[in-house]
């Protein structure tokens, strides 16, 4: 079993294999992933053939995100996954690494030094649609804002995934909100195999947080859209679960190294893949 850095071309091999196992991810996530770290995706070779696959994106000089972390069917309980993963978190270096993993993988994290810091739960359903004076698509020169604004939501900044992320391409888009000149908050959403998802979503109110879940609405019409929702922001899982949409999927966010500490504001996690 040889590790090694992934190509760009294996992470769309990597990202199929995610789909097959229903983690729905975006039609154009490859590449602002990739572009967030391109030293940090990685897969083993078993016999010239991928076999198991990670991400270990280091964000800034003290967060970095695990993600990604799957093993191809015909190579599973081989011992090749636990090989890659302690490879893959070499990247990291002496940085907090974070995850959003499932429930019957929390022991094995703690094995490796993670600890619990919180719960990541999904909502999943048909958004209202209404359009919304002072939302409309997101200008280039306001994305250092957003950025920022984010950070105070996660507790660090991750401006090299957010730069790509928040360019609109053809399956996903960014809404911000704007009142008296400032940014109010933002949204973004991306057309799925299966349906749209949510994140991040920032708002300074509640009321802006609203409005950019109506303003999402009429993008995705009658799909079914996914939020990735913090456990603790009760008023968004509250608002989510009055606009009809249900709880579907929870993760544990776990960090091994200090956890980040979010701020002031209403927030919906960017992706289960780099936090």
């Amino acid at each position: 079993m040889k590790p090694r850095t992934m190509s760009r071309r294996e992470l769309d091999l990597v990202l199929g294999w995610a789909a097959e196992e229903g983690w729905n991810p975006g039609l154009e996530d490859a590449e602002p992933f990739h572009a967030t770290d391109p030293e940090g995706f990685f897969v083993a070779e078993v016999d010239g053939r991928v076999a198991a696959a990670i991400s270990v994106v280091n964000h800034s000089d003290r967060v970095a995100f695990l993600g990604l972390y799957i093993c191809h069917p015909d190579y599973r309980g081989k011992g090749i996954g636990l090989h890659l993963w302690q490879h893959a978190l070499e990247h990291a270096g002496p940085r907090s690494v974070g995850l959003d993993g499932v429930a019957a993988q929390q022991a094995n994290y703690a094995r490796s030094g993670f600890a619990m810091a919180g719960r990541t739960v999904r909502f999943a359903g048909v958004l209202p649609g209404a359009p919304h004076a002072g939302i409309g698509p997101v200008g280039a020169r306001e994305r250092p804002g957003l950025i920022a604004l984010e950070a105070r939501a996660a507790g660090h900044e991750k401006p090299r995934f957010l730069s790509g992320w928040l360019a609109d391409t053809a399956t996903r888009k960014t809404l911000v909100a704007r009142a008296e000149g400032e940014i109010a908050g933002f949204v973004t959403l991306r057309e799925c195999r299966e349906g749209y998802k949510i994140g991040p979503l920032v708002a300074r109110t509640e009321a802006i947080a609203a409005a950019l879940i109506e303003a999402a609405g009429v993008v995705t019409g009658e799909a079914a859209v996914m939020i990735d929702l913090p456990a603790d922001g009760r008023w968004l899982s509250a608002h989510c679960a009055g606009l009809g949409m249900v709880p579907v999927f929870e993760t544990a966010r776990m960090y091994r190294g200090e956890a980040p500490v979010g701020g002031d504001v209403i927030s919906a996690v960017a992706t289960l893949e780099l936090g």
